[in-house]
């Protein structure tokens, strides 16, 4: 193996430098994949849109930007005295303090040497005769490798509402996840909010603190359940760092890689007083112990899952003063968990404040931006700042940004327009050595993504080694191996009630057009799906062909 970039040909006279692995994307997964392939001594590259390491937490940066997992839980595992170096100083860490940990890890490791920064990727082309591929940067920089590995992230492609006169606002207008790097300040200052997924939830609860008056447009309530943060005391930070081994062996053994783990039990075999006692101590436990610490049958039994809903819609409207406020904060057409679940403090409180109204997009919906404000079929709302807090084209989007064009000149936007297919959700028929971290129907979409993200850098890590040791330039699944596990895929989620919610899983998205409603997941959970790719390998990358 040669660490270091040689220089080819490429098309002629022109020459381009050579890797043996270009990496899109320096976040968590990109970070990691390249610690490990120059541990085996590949050269490699990675190639990032941003000014700096984090991914999601470099773009994120708006108020009130946070984990949603638990802090502790949340870390790379593999660097025993990083662990114990490093405190978290809340349970649930917020973006900036995140951001910090992900520069540490940078530094420490020495990674920023082979990344390029402010490095869009337009392109990558598959050379069969070469079995390499080529990738191009919007400033024209061209690359070989042998390897391309994505690490582009599930939740990177913002998206901006579909909405007539967009661009006349003359206002301030941020999408949450382009925030400016500098402060914005709210104070005393008219803003409107339109959206009210998690990250609407969050920005939400700062932005009300300071604003001189706050609108929220919402166009689906969600089940915001509380987050249960509080600042991590000496004692309990002694704890943590004695516990890490349990730590992170509690997440390899849960289905989602959290610290929270189903209820054996069911919904309905227990009586309404021993339900109601064990949903107001869920309600109350931090983090996401109300979605995924629960009955084991709320996300597969209809009547189970009518019976939470029911009760976390009971606890909006106790927190929500006005009637007709908490109605329209309750969701009704789709159940508890089918979505994601925000985490909130003080969210429903919010909208008990004299300087906070809501408006629902259901009943008034918006017509167009003027230059002013936002005009809804009731009225027109004037605003100093507009805040889109309007979601991502999730999974597929950030993939279908780049045109990656592989055996045949097959363009893998055109090879997932009816959904994704792939084997083990890294790799897919058509695109020879093209490795996607935490791509479609990968556990890890479906995951607390660092536990995940984990099993998915060593499993390739694992693979580059084996084709170095055996001599094998080129892998691709077959296309029997990729029937069966997109299969599998929908076989999964069908048992489930996931399928009866539009959500991001589902990628269902208003703001992108022509976008096929279908799962973009794996929901057979983390353990089995470590187990399945191990067992694969075992057997010499069964359903791969090796050349």
């Amino acid at each position: 193996m040669n660490s270091e970039p040689q220089k080819s040909p490429a098309h002629g006279s022109a020459s381009v430098d050579r890797y043996d692995a270009i990496i899109i994307g320096a976040g968590m997964a990109g970070m990691y994949q390249l610690f490990r392939l120059r541990e085996l001594g590949l050269s490699v590259r990675v190639f990032e849109t941003g000014g700096g390491v984090g991914g999601t937490w470099f773009w994120n940066r708006y108020p009130g930007a946070r984990f949603d997992s638990e802090s502790y839980s949340y870390g790379y595992s593999f660097d025993e005295k990083l662990l114990q170096e490093w405190n978290w100083t809340e349970h649930f860490s917020p973006q900036p303090e995140t951001l910090r940990y992900l520069e540490l890890v940078a530094d420490r490791l020495e990674l920023c040497k082979d990344i390029e920064f402010n490095s869009r990727i337009t392109t990558a082309v598959f050379d069969e005769n070469e079995s390499v591929w080529e990738v191009t940067t919007e400033s024209g920089r061209r690359a070989l490798a042998r390897l391309l590995i994505s690490a582009v992230g599930i939740l990177s492609a913002p998206t901006w509402p579909r909405i007539d006169g967009i661009n006349s606002f003359k206002g301030e207008a941020y999408h949450t996840a382009r925030w400016p790097h500098d402060p914005v300040d709210f104070t005393g200052k008219r803003v409107g909010v339109i959206g009210t997924g998690a990250t609407g939830v969050q920005v939400i609860q700062e932005i009300a603190k300071t604003a001189g008056h706050l609108t929220v447009f919402q166009r689906t309530p969600d089940y915001c359940t509380p987050l249960g943060n509080r600042p991590i005391d000496d004692e309990t930070q002694r704890r943590i760092k004695a516990s890490y081994p349990e730590i992170f062996a509690k997440c390899r053994g849960s289905f989602g890689g959290f610290l929270h783990e189903s209820d054996a039990r069911s919904t309905l075999e227990v009586s309404e007083e021993e339900r109601e006692a064990f949903w107001e101590k869920l309600y109350r436990d931090p983090g996401f112990a109300m979605w995924l610490g629960n009955f084991s049958d709320i996300l597969f039994n209809k009547e189970a899952n009518d019976l939470v809903s029911e009760f976390v819609r009971k606890k909006i409207r106790e927190r929500v003063r006005d009637p007709e406020t908490a109605k329209k904060l309750c969701p009704q057409n789709h159940g508890f968990g089918t979505r994601r679940v925000p985490q909130e403090t003080a969210y429903y409180e919010v909208y008990n404040q004299d300087h906070v109204d809501l408006v629902d997009l259901r009943e008034t919906p918006i017509e167009r931006i003027t230059a002013t404000g936002i005009q809804t079929s009731r009225a027109e709302h004037e605003f100093d700042i507009i805040v889109y807090a309007t979601g991502f084209d999730a999974v597929t989007g950030a993939f279908d940004r780049i045109d990656i064009r592989g055996r045949g000149g097959l363009k893998l936007k055109d090879k997932w327009a009816d959904g994704p297919r792939t084997y083990l959700g890294l790799q897919g028929v058509g695109f020879p050595n093209f490795l996607t971290l935490v791509g479609p129907h990968n556990a890890a979409v479906f995951c607390n993504i660092p536990r995940c993200i984990e099993q998915n850098v060593e499993w390739v890590t694992d693979l580059a080694r084996y084709m170095h040791e055996n001599g094998y330039t080129r892998i691709e699944p077959t296309l029997a191996a990729e029937d069966a596990w997109t299969q599998h895929v929908y076989e999964m989620v069908n048992m489930t009630l996931l399928p009866t919610a539009d959500s991001w899983f589902m990628g269902a998205n208003g703001n992108v057009p022509n976008k096929k409603r279908t799962f973009l997941a794996y929901l057979g959970g983390a353990p089995a799906y470590r187990a399945r790719c191990d067992e694969i390998a075992a057997k010499g990358y069964e359903g791969f062909v090796l050349e």
